[in-house]
């Protein structure tokens, strides 16, 4: 059951753009984190939440049919893209010339990123991005068109879940505690694959030597 509620509450995050950004989490990611903060007030009320959501699938959803096609998240899913691209460049562009040096490429981003030498390098993270993407992209249109209305119930079930506390707001606490238990449940459900596949090999019998 756990893993179920957990699901759906990644399932709606997913949706409100890769996941709705809730609450500040650092000052340098302020613009980005707020983003569903319509009031300001630095917190994410369950309208927000949920609003997010349904205002982006029916923007994107051209014919009015009540569902979004693949074909018409398409175009939505590349303008997001373009745009954060384009903020990405700008952020390591530091001195504003329209050119990104080696020396800008390779600086830390952010306060802290001297203290990380776990994390990989920008150069892979933006590789990883973009298979990401490209993974996202297949899914979308092997799961075929998505019901605004079902979008709605899932977000607002999502919100219902994050909001701990039931006071009708999502905070930086329960936005992070949200995140680290689908986390968790990605840990999980990879144990348990890799378990399988090795379950799997060790039970298939060898194949016989060709005489």
């Amino acid at each position: 059951m756990r893993k179920t509620l957990l699901a759906g509450a990644l399932a709606a995050l997913t949706l409100a753009a890769g996941g709705v950004a809730i609450a500040q989490q650092a000052p340098a990611r302020a613009p980005h984190a707020m983003r569903a903060d319509a009031d300001g007030d630095g917190r994410i009320s369950q309208a927000e939440f949920v609003g997010r959501t349904v205002d982006r699938l029916t923007a994107a959803d051209a014919d009015r049919d009540g569902s979004v096609a693949p074909e018409e998240m398409r175009p939505v899913a590349q303008a997001r893209m373009a745009r954060r691209a384009d903020a990405r460049f700008q952020r390591l562009d530091a001195n504003s010339d329209g050119a990104i040096s080696r020396a800008e490429f390779d600086a830390p981003r952010g306060a802290g990123a001297e203290a990380r030498p776990h994390r990989p390098a920008r150069a892979v993270r933006i590789h990883r991005g973009a298979a990401r993407a490209a993974l996202r992209g297949q899914r979308m249109a092997a799961r075929g068109p998505i019901s605004i209305a079902e979008a709605q119930g899932k977000a607002e079930q999502a919100f219902t879940r994050l909001d701990a506390d039931r006071d009708g707001f999502v905070t930086v606490a329960e936005r992070q505690a949200g995140m680290r238990a689908v986390r968790e449940q990605r840990r999980e459900r990879m144990t348990e694959r890799r378990a399988a596949r090795q379950a799997q090999r060790q039970a298939s019998p060898p194949a016989p030597a060709s005489e």
